[in-house]
């Protein structure tokens, strides 16, 4: 499947750039979704409604960012789900029996976790000559029962954890919270790494195609551990956080957050075929689809129908992709026009 972005002539000023951008259709989304519930009921844009969604949406952006460097490169990370739940276990044992751990070396704790076990798939996938597919599913199990072994039908509560860990769900600076001020973070630096670094445009070059990208010299093997590595980072770190907001840790944590990771980052405009996505289209994505379920219940609407909308939003984002590289590949055969 082609991939390319569509093409800009050098005249194209920055106006046609943003209506051009994929990630306008889910801006354009989220606010008419905003509108329609504000409008049948004005609190759900009160602060705390507000705070509420942008907390939720901060764990699945940061998840769904590592995806996206993931997907880029015409891979895929299942695991995610899993090793949320084992970081959140693990660093919540370790802030619960060392109480003094600081916040920042609990979030490293538990990025170093995600590490670890990105590497894990990525040297099953690399030199193993599996596919990330199976690989991930078999490793999503593989930490699930880790956690499920390790927790032993027990969980780790509130009352357990220290304060000061805690107290970093509710804290933040100027008004927003920490945990938005990390995803922040994250999606802007991956953004960075992605449009202005070498390593960004490989990966890029490794989704749009693979071998193309080995002819020219890039080393696919060594940027296939980066990019799980960090998707494995950035879910440890989701557990961490996870552990912050919600205090209550057991071995379900996370379960079945991995298809809400992939549907963020796919709405978000992340080609599942891999070399098109941004990190901020992803984070949009998340936004949106933590919007649904919250707004849902305020338009008195049951819950199912929220798996049915974004199961469409999926499908209207593959076919979008798919329009964009059909007008790509045209506007290339007829030259004169450049990539971006």
């Amino acid at each position: 499947m082609t991939t390319t972005q569509e093409p800009l002539s050098p005249n194209d000023s920055w106006w046609s750039s943003i209506t051009r951008a994929r990630e306008l259709g889910i801006v354009v989304g989220l606010v008419a979704l905003v509108a329609v519930t504000a409008s049948a009921n004005p609190r759900f844009l009160s602060a705390q409604s507000l705070r509420d969604v942008l907390l939720g949406a901060s764990i699945l952006t940061v998840l769904a960012v590592g995806q996206t460097v993931v997907v880029i490169t015409r891979n895929i990370d299942l695991s995610v789900g899993s090793v949320l739940g084992l970081s959140a276990f693990a660093v919540g044992s370790l802030v619960r029996d060392h109480p003094g751990t600081p916040v920042a070396a609990a979030l490293l704790a538990g990025a170093g976790i995600g590490v670890a076990c990105g590497l894990l798939n990525a040297v099953l996938v690399r030199y193993g000559g599996v596919p990330a597919l199976v690989v991930t599913l078999g490793t999503l199990y593989a930490y699930r029962g880790l956690v499920h072994t390790w927790a032993g039908g027990g969980q780790i509560t509130a009352d357990e954890l220290p304060r000061g860990f805690l107290a970093f769900a509710d804290g933040g600076v100027l008004g927003v919270p920490w945990l938005v001020v990390v995803a922040l973070v994250v999606t802007t630096a991956a953004t960075v790494l992605l449009r202005d670094f070498r390593l960004g445009r490989e990966l890029y070059a490794m989704g749009s195609s693979p071998r193309a990208a080995q002819l020219a010299g890039i080393r696919t093997g060594r940027n296939t551990l980066i990019a799980f590595a960090a998707s494995g980072a950035l879910a440890g770190l989701g557990g961490v956080l996870h552990a912050v907001r919600f205090g209550t840790v057991d071995a379900a944590a996370g379960t079945g957050f991995e298809l809400t990771v992939v549907a963020a980052a796919v709405v978000g405009g992340v080609a599942v075929f891999g070399g098109s996505g941004t990190a901020w289209g992803a984070a949009l994505g998340a936004l949106l689809l933590t919007t649904i379920g919250s707004a849902l219940p305020v338009l008195e609407i049951d819950q199912f129908w929220q798996q049915t909308i974004v199961g469409a939003l999926i499908l209207v984002a593959i076919g979008l992709d798919r329009l964009v590289a059909l007008r790509a590949a045209r506007a290339l055969r007829k030259g004169g026009s450049r990539v971006r």
